[in-house]
């Protein structure tokens, strides 16, 4: 493949996943690591993409941009399964349970629904929704308490603001699951999103042991309001496509840093 189709494959595989690894190009291009860094280099130069660690992704993209619920869900499917079973594993009968919205966190409601009896805190009107109807077979509907706070709805449909945060105050959950839009050293987990940082902060305030759950290409990312410093999380659950500075920095931040692998 010639420099110019490639650094066009490169751009359109950007546009349409927003983020992109630099192993999954290399290997969809059929050229060495080294080669995709450098097309990667050149094509920021020329502002048509941005580097991140280990990928690239759309220039500009992080603070205000807040991709769809659809659009998200279809992105790094093995990656946020393997996290969501790890997370699973924490939880147990009779937990008071928070899930933040987002598609890690409704992978892991997938994970939960035929689980122990839990009661299930959430402002996410998918992950309701899931826990509602159950598994095929109905199993779960019946298993765990769901309880749906009310607010404003997002583009991830999360419900969000006032009425959201003010119903959270009065709660007090053993564990929270919390999904982020970005990990950044210096901002700490953030979303695009002032309303949802502001109900996630309550989340975390209303949670006895905090639980980040977000892929390696959260890493770097920054959106435009902090929810919490890397010091509030207890753990955070990661895939292998973490960099080793990520992880040093989460090592020396949290209680644990879980790392799983994709199968």
């Amino acid at each position: 493949m010639l420099p110019a189709a490639r650094h066009q494959a490169i751009v359109d595989a950007v546009q349409r996943e927003r983020v992109v690894r630099v192993s999954d190009l290399a290997q969809q291009l059929g050229v060495s690591l080294m080669t995709v860094r450098r097309d990667i280099e050149l094509l920021e130069e020329g502002g048509r993409v941005e580097r991140i660690h280990g990928g690239a992704k759309l220039p500009g993209d992080a603070s205000t941009h807040e991709p769809g619920f659809e659009q998200k869900s279809t992105q790094l499917t093995a990656e946020k399964r393997a996290i969501a079973v790890e997370a699973a594993s924490l939880v147990h009968e009779g937990m008071a349970v928070g899930l933040g919205a987002g598609t890690t966190t409704w992978a892991l409601a997938k994970e939960l629904v035929n689980g122990p009896r839990i009661t299930v805190v959430t402002n996410s009107i998918r992950i309701a929704d899931l826990f509602h109807h159950g598994s095929s077979s109905g199993a779960g509907r019946y298993g765990s308490t769901v309880i749906l706070i009310g607010g404003e709805r997002t583009p991830s449909d999360a419900l969000v603001g006032p009425i959201a945060t003010a119903a959270l105050k009065q709660l007090h959950l053993d564990l929270l699951f919390l999904g982020v839009h970005g990990m950044d050293p210096d901002a700490g987990f953030t979303t695009p999103n002032l309303l949802e940082a502001e109900t996630d902060r309550a989340f975390v305030s209303a949670s006895r042991k905090v639980v980040v759950v977000a892929d390696h290409t959260k890493w770097g990312t920054q959106g435009m309001s902090t929810i919490a410093a890397f010091e509030e999380a207890d753990e955070v659950i990661s895939d292998a496509g973490l960099s080793g500075d990520a992880r040093r920095i989460l090592q020396e931040s949290v209680s644990r840093l879980r790392i799983v692998s994709a199968v």
